[in-house]
């Protein structure tokens, strides 16, 4: 017998789902760079104010608050509105750069996006003969001017005093609102002004721009040293397993500055890179205190996630049969025929509960009840794969390089606004979850289906910058931010927002999952490094500690975890429940129960005072059996037997969860001498022996 040829990859792959006319997405071409349109786009970017209708929202590029409008670009060093339930960041012009004499008035286009990077946008004027390298976190706006052209700045304030250095290169506004402005420019320009206007004669070459944070004089200084130094864009590299490092590409000379939010601090590693921290350089932010950094290269390392199918700490055998009887009934009750929804996101929930109920019945060695789990994961996955479920399905769109559903292509709001490009990350990640749980006990099964599954994966996480790629790169998760957004292409005046953390990290440790169950050690190390950033980031800007001081002390004493966080705000509120329904926004921080919500709320000093600050919700009337759980789960992290009668009791639970997902959660919970080793050492023990 001859042996097998070797097989081919398929002439359909990458597999890519049927394609679809949008009906509701809004065009590309109107602000991106010819160029660019042939390659898949951004769609949940900083900032993707600037590609939406007119494109004139502001957008938050740390430290100010930038907007393109009238072919002119205002920079805000904003002041903050903030009470007991939300805060949000003021845009108020505080200058205005724009030519003159605009050369091509009949330019329909206001600004063009002439190229973008994960830290970086650069945008051009083509009336006006400027160009702005928009980098985040840098202090200084540096904009590139050709042509000999006369600029001019405005301001809506008045101008207080102006004075410019000997050689005409340095320039300093003081404005009646307190603030101190400095213009750089890379040779001589001679400067005019009245009340609240700055003009000049014909120029080329660079301009920065950059405020004095409180104006204080002492950071002037710090300004001038590193004012000849500009960066023009910046990427985010993922170099090896659990390392993120930033390089930005300058020009000018010198060393380069930049601002670090408080997560960057905690994660940049010195030893790493060659780095040097200011740290009584600070610029505010809605965001924390924003410190100086020098070195135009920086190491991030964040903590080490082990990505486990099952609990970290196991569950004691004296529990099992609590949990197989409920098991028994839950697996039991599963009817593909009886699913009602066509909604991507709660059939997505449904199955991803289904394939929690595989995990388990591993963990308490009840294996008895995966056939029939494996046969309602098949009926019902399959058909979202190979595009015959009935009512809804995946289908792809090349305008902007991405998945939509059959319902979102025609009507925005269907699916949560799936069609355009909201919450991706959280929808398809059930699917994956369910997924890498049936490929795990159905290799066969796992490798039929294998083309679709990374399919569903690339749509949020492809790493690739390629221009023949299918995907953006990265659609939802933010390399600056360090954490993703769930809002698409729809302008808001805040900029993106997202809700749900827990959602988030589902999203990137199902991916992970996936890498398990297909032997795909990059993609594991990828969901893996993603879920442990947006873990930090959850920790550091959702969940309110009491007496922390990252917010205002109002909005701190009021609130232990945050509704929706957007660039520029932080609401109290929810996209479907008020601030007062504190179990929805303790829930929708938790859900859905995995393995890896352990170290998502690994501090228990923490879970316990947002534990207590929700309980006294749970009184109103009307509160759903489903949320009352998750706050009970969160109960069990410090009261296991208070939490377990409780659970007991529940007469109803969420569309993703089941009684035995609580019961394994709280008899999973372990023993607390078993807290003892630190963020690190307690999910990846191997750290031990690697020192």
């Amino acid at each position: 017998m001859s042996p097998p040829k070797p097989q081919n990859p398929p002439k359909n792959y990458p597999f890519l789902f049927p394609k679809v006319q949008s009906s509701v997405l809004p065009d590309p071409s109107l602000f991106f760079s010819p160029n660019l349109l042939s390659t898949p786009l951004p769609t949940n970017s900083f900032f993707q104010n600037f590609t939406l209708k007119n494109g004139d929202q502001p957008e938050y590029i740390h430290p100010y608050l930038i907007k393109s409008a009238d072919s002119s670009l205002s920079i805000s060093y904003p002041s903050h509105f903030h009470n007991s339930s939300f805060i949000y960041q003021i845009f108020i012009s505080d200058l205005t750069i724009f030519a003159t004499d605009k050369t091509n008035s009949t330019s329909q286009k206001n600004h063009i996006i002439s190229s973008y990077s994960d830290l970086s946008l650069t945008i051009d004027f083509p009336s006006s003969n400027l160009r702005f390298f928009l980098v985040r976190g840098s202090p200084f706006l540096t904009c590139s001017v050709t042509g000999n052209t006369p600029i001019s700045i405005s301001t809506i304030h008045a101008i207080l005093s102006f004075s410019s250095n000997s050689s005409l290169t340095r320039h300093t506004i003081k404005l009646n609102n307190n603030q101190i402005w400095v213009i750089y420019t890379s040779s001589a320009i001679s400067l005019n002004h009245s009340l609240s206007l700055i003009t000049s004669g014909g120029f080329s070459g660079i301009i920065r721009i950059a405020v004095l944070p409180d104006s204080d004089p002492t950071y002037e200084s710090i300004l001038d040293q590193f004012s000849s130094c500009y960066p023009i864009s910046g990427d985010a590299v993922l170099t090896k397993p659990f390392c993120l490092e930033y390089k930005w590409e300058k020009k000018g000379w010198g060393d380069l500055l930049m601002l670090a939010h408080p997560l960057h601090l905690n994660l940049l590693s010195s030893d790493d890179c060659d780095i040097k921290v200011l740290e009584n350089f600070k610029y505010k932010s809605i965001d924390g205190e924003l410190v100086g950094v020098v070195g135009d290269s920086w190491v991030l390392k964040p903590h080490q996630v082990s990505v486990t199918w099952h609990s970290i700490k196991g569950v004691k055998e004296e529990s099992y049969p609590e949990i197989v009887t409920a098991l028994f009934k839950d697996v039991e009750a599963l009817n593909s025929s009886a699913i009602t929804t066509t909604s991507s996101y709660f059939y997505g929930k449904l199955i991803a509960r289904a394939a929690r109920l595989v995990l388990i019945a591993e963990e308490v060695c009840f294996l008895v009840v995966i056939p029939a789990i494996r046969k309602f994961l098949k009926d019902t996955i399959e058909p979202w794969l190979d595009g015959t479920f009935n009512g809804n399905g995946f289908l792809y769109d090349s305008k902007w390089g991405g998945i939509v559903t059959k319902q979102g292509s025609a009507d925005s709001g269907a699916d949560f606004g799936f069609g355009v490009y909201n919450d991706h990350h959280y929808h398809i990640g059930y699917f994956l979850y369910a997924i890498a749980v049936l490929a795990k006990i159905d290799p066969a099964w796992g490798r039929k289906y294998k083309p679709q599954a990374y399919s569903l994966v690339a749509d949020f996480m492809n790493l690739g910058r390629q221009s023949n790629s299918n995907y953006p790169r990265l659609r939802c998760f933010d390399l600056y931010k360090l954490h993703s957004w769930a809002g698409g292409l729809t302008e808001f005046a805040d900029g993106r927002n997202q809700e749900s953390t827990s959602e988030a990290v589902n999203a990137y440790y199902s991916a992970a999952l996936m890498g398990l169950a297909y032997g795909d050690i990059h993609l594991v190390a990828t969901g893996s490094i993603l879920a442990a950033m947006e873990i930090q980031a959850a920790q550091t800007w959702w969940h309110v500690k009491e007496g922390d001081n990252l917010y205002e002390e109002e909005f701190t004493r009021e609130n232990r975890v945050v509704g929706v966080l957007w660039a520029n705000k932080r609401d109290s509120g929810l996209w479907f429940a008020p601030p007062d329904w504190r179990e929805c926004r303790l829930g929708i921080q938790l859900l859905p129960i995995l393995p890896i919500s352990e170290v998502l709320f690994s501090d228990i000093g923490f879970t316990r005072e947002l534990v207590t600050w929700t309980l006294p919700a749970l009184g109103r009337e009307g509160v759903g059996e489903g949320w009352k759980g998750f706050v009970y789960a969160l109960e069990a992290i410090y009261d296991k037997e208070s939490a377990l009668e409780k659970i007991r009791n529940l007469n109803g639970f969420d569309d993703g969860n089941s009684l035995t997902n609580l019961l394994w959660w709280v008899h999973s919970r372990g023993d607390e001498h078993e807290n003892e080793y630190g963020a690190e050492g307690k999910y990846c023990w191997f750290t031990h022996y690697c020192h």
